[in-house]
């Protein structure tokens, strides 16, 4: 398990231990993290799984892939730490990622 922690827009911070192998966005949904609404259920064809990766772990998570950056087009109030929470994948390397979630979703 991997501790992960989003921060909502409002500052309310969400602790959560998320399996490896699976996605930041399939964490905040089944702990149900307000603001992620993952709409395209993780098949980045959507950026409604927006988040900005907390400057410590930017080179950790990497950049994103080509297909991600043309969805982060329409994703709201894009800035260079944005990605997309259904791309990034857990793993021990990220433990202690901290994400914040925008103000609302593309």
């Amino acid at each position: 398990m991997t501790n992960i922690t989003f921060v909502a827009f409002d500052g309310t911070r969400f602790e959560i231990d998320a399996p490896n192998g699976s996605t930041v966005m399939e964490n905040a949904l089944r702990h149900s993290v307000p603001g992620i609404e993952a709409e395209c259920g993780g098949a980045c064809a959507c950026a409604t799984c927006h988040v900005y990766v907390d400057e410590a772990f930017t080179a950790i998570v990497g950049e994103p892939e080509a297909m991600e950056e043309d969805m982060l087009d329409f994703a709201y109030d894009v800035r260079p730490t944005s990605r997309l929470s259904c791309q990034i994948k857990v793993r021990d390397e990220v433990e202690g990622l901290v994400v914040h979630v925008p103000e609302r979703q593309g």
